[in-house]
């Protein structure tokens, strides 16, 4: 089996100093399509965000904003995945039951307000890597079948041997190549913190997804943490 990382760029730490990302990695489960408990925590904390306080306002929401501003992408236009999340979420919208492990994404950026997801590790060659791209890298969007290259300058995770983009704009789309599928068993997840996001939040929800995962998907998972001088992570 090759080896394989998650790298952070330096570049991206000299740019984002606050980025952190907690990281989960699965080695094996059993991602199962349909589970009313997982279904009744991703109601509940839909729930919890449909009324009162516009959490589109909220300072971990908004940080990302800012992000996106500093390397040249409006928000607005494409927004972060946490905000389209929140906005599906307070416009009352309901979110699609997918399998297992994305509705537990759903739940834990819901419930933290931070980004969550991952991909099958068994669809990539090379090192999963964030950084910044040449243009040369090639995306096909989740559903979608026509090839793009994303935009020289932009944040980008991809696959550094195949140059396959995971998603492009930081976190704004996700690519179809690495998608977590039924028969998906050794997947890496990522839960993303930047500017006012503590740590502890970020270590709380990366804990809390590893649970849940050992508890519904029969998992067997370990974790990391990723930040400014410590950006990289053997996988495999």
């Amino acid at each position: 089996m090759d080896q394989k990382s998650v790298i952070i760029d330096d570049k991206i730490f000299e740019i984002f100093p606050d980025f952190r990302r907690g990281i989960v990695i699965v080695e094996d489960m059993n991602n199962r399509l349909e589970s009313p408990e997982v279904k009744t925590l991703l109601d509940e904390a839909i729930g919890m965000r449909m009324g009162g306080d516009n959490w589109l306002e909220h300072e971990f929401v908004k940080a990302w904003d800012e992000t996106y501003r500093k390397f040249n992408v409006n928000p607005n236009k494409y927004p972060p995945s946490i905000k389209s999340l929140i906005k599906r979420v307070q416009k009352g919208g309901k979110i699609p039951f997918i399998n297992s492990v994305v509705a537990l994404f759903n739940y834990v950026s819901i419930k933290y307000l931070i980004p969550c997801g991952g991909d099958d590790i068994d669809t990539i060659k090379g090192n999963l890597r964030l950084g910044f791209a040449s243009g040369s890298e090639t995306f096909v969007p989740l559903g979608g079948k026509e090839q793009e290259h994303p935009v020289e300058g932009e944040v980008i995770y991809f696959d550094d041997a195949t140059l396959n983009v995971m998603c492009r704009r930081w976190n704004w789309r996700n690519g179809d190549f690495s998608k977590i599928m039924e028969g998906s068993k050794r997947v890496v997840i990522n839960i993303d913190g930047i500017g006012p996001v503590p740590d502890d939040t970020i270590l709380k929800a990366r804990d809390e997804i590893a649970s849940l995962l050992e508890e519904y998907c029969d998992a067997h998972v370990n974790v990391a943490f990723l930040k400014e001088g410590e950006g990289q992570i053997s996988i495999s």
